[in-house]
């Protein structure tokens, strides 16, 4: 089973099962990386003239550095066991040795939910100097690939198809019952809330039995359709991730599903703004059984 997050308190962090800050035996004496995240310019010179044309601006990498200091008194082996622990963190093959993962930092303000940034432990830099008096200054160095700060919990809404399909009934029939063409796919809406101040990314499953599928954010227009995918079983699924540095399509099996998807699906383009997203989705289900899973965390530009 997955072991619950730590709790934290005002001014504490947490980084790969290690709590830090405030009533704890780490200190955090200064964070800085916090505000806005660096940019990558495209702005080009106006040629003959003055001034210059501003091209986009592109967010990189968050550099988060955390100058901490390990206070155990009288204790230096357990000194040397934070600091292990914290190596140790950074250090584990699923994270170290596997293109795109990473892992959260997760850190609490005052008056603020706790959040949480994606990315890589790069530096645990002790100084020993004063460890047989059970302190050691420790510099950390963490880098954000993905700059924007997430809910520290996932929000899931559940989407069931609104109608009966395929030209027919299902049993067992009750009633009221809605009867549609079987040539027209079902049409159901549902809503899904971002509640921060930016584009958070869902990750979506389908889960059969269900076949032809087009999932549309309403405000905006667009789509994602899988006009071959056909799951004749509640055993069967697909899962369309959206997240910046995963962006997969895949089925139960784990394989890859993307040739699914229709030349004019932009899973790079298919986020969930602030605010409150309506969503559909449409396919073809003689048994009303087929269902829709969204899953995103809140997304925020700042903490």
């Amino acid at each position: 089973m997955p072991v619950p997050p730590l709790e934290l308190s005002d001014w504490q962090y947490e980084l790969g099962g290690v709590l830090m800050g405030a009533d704890t035996s780490i200190q955090i004496l200064e964070t800085t990386g916090l505000g806005r995240p660096p940019s990558r310019e495209n702005d080009s010179d106006q040629p003959s003239m003055d001034g210059a044309f501003a091209g986009p601006d592109y967010y990189s990498t968050r550099q988060v550095q955390l100058d901490a200091a390990v206070r155990i008194p009288g204790d230096p082996a357990a000194c040397h066991d934070v600091v292990a622990a914290l190596q140790a963190a950074a250090d584990k093959s699923a994270v170290r040795l596997t293109g795109g993962a990473t892992m959260p930092l997760r850190m609490k303000r005052p008056g603020r939910p706790v959040k949480l940034l994606n990315g890589r432990l790069r530096k645990v830099d002790p100084e020993y100097a004063r460890v047989i008096h059970g302190y050691v200054p420790v510099d950390l160095e963490f880098a954000a690939v993905d700059p924007t700060f997430y809910a520290d919990t996932e929000s899931t809404t559940e989407i069931p198809l609104g109608w009966l399909t395929g030209g027919g009934f299902a049993a067992p029939v009750v009633a009221p019952i809605f009867v549609q063409s079987g040539t027209t796919a079902a049409d159901r809406p549902g809503w899904a809330t971002n509640a921060g101040t930016a584009d958070a990314w869902p990750i979506i499953r389908i889960t059969g039995p269900v076949a032809t599928v087009t999932i549309t954010h309403a405000e905006s227009g667009r789509q994602l359709s899988l006009p071959t995918l056909n799951l004749t079983s509640s055993s069967q699924w697909v899962q369309i991730d959206t997240r910046p540095g995963y962006r997969t399509v895949t089925r139960e099996t784990g394989g890859n599903a993307s040739s699914l998807l229709s030349p004019a699906s932009r899973i790079d383009l298919f986020s969930l703004p602030p605010g409150q997203s309506e969503m559909r989705w449409t396919g073809f289900d003689a048994t009303n059984a087929a269902r829709m899973r969204l899953t995103w965390r809140d997304a925020y530009t700042a903490l």
